[in-house]
């Protein structure tokens, strides 16, 4: 009877553990980077639409009036498209906003993309809280190089001047890695997926 009693206890374990296993930790197995990736295309997809359309608004009436877009209307965009528990937003090597400083998270990321210039695919993370981060590179246009070219008007450089007195994003030339876009599922989010 003691025989019986255990082994059934004994097997109750084994399933205990074996449903604790699949639950909670196999979560690298269920990681996939591929529909993250897209999920992150996805998500930032409508950011870069509605940036990208209001800095060639801005761009009609003047490069001075690209520099509010971004200073303003690019933080305002960044939170009007981001579903609920989805942060996004815009980084660099090269800062001209102190605000969009890389988070530790894509610090190593930027790094390599750095050492590899070439890359131009998007990348994604699991973060330590169980979220993931997704990035993107941003390449220099040739429409960003009024703004961050070599050869800046003298009024746009006021004005650059005036807003990032720590400024460091001039002298890209057409084509250069710039940055990145940078997306942040949290915890919550990924496990609603």
């Amino acid at each position: 009877m003691i025989a019986l009693t255990f082994r059934r206890y004994s097997s109750l374990t084994v399933i205990f553990v074996l449903i604790t296993i699949g639950l909670f930790g196999c979560r690298g197995e269920k990681f996939d980077r591929g529909a993250w990736i897209e999920r992150g295309g996805n998500t930032l997809s409508p950011f870069k639409m509605r940036l990208m359309g209001s800095l060639m608004e801005g761009l009609e009436d003047g490069p001075e009036a690209a520099i509010e877009v971004c200073q303003l209307v690019a933080p305002e965009i960044a939170d009007e498209v981001s579903p609920m528990g989805v942060e996004l937003g815009r980084t660099s090597h090269r800062l001209r906003n102190e605000h969009n400083a890389p988070k530790k998270w894509i610090q190593p990321l930027l790094d390599g993309y750095l050492a590899t210039p070439t890359k131009t695919d998007p990348d994604v993370v699991q973060l330590e809280d169980g979220g993931v981060g997704y990035v993107e590179p941003i390449f220099v246009q040739r429409m960003c190089l009024a703004c961050h070219g070599s050869a800046l008007s003298s009024g746009v450089a006021s004005r650059i001047d005036k807003h990032y007195p720590r400024d460091q994003a001039r002298d890209f030339e057409e084509g250069d890695f710039r940055g990145l876009f940078w997306v942040v599922f949290s915890a919550v989010k990924v496990e609603s997926r």
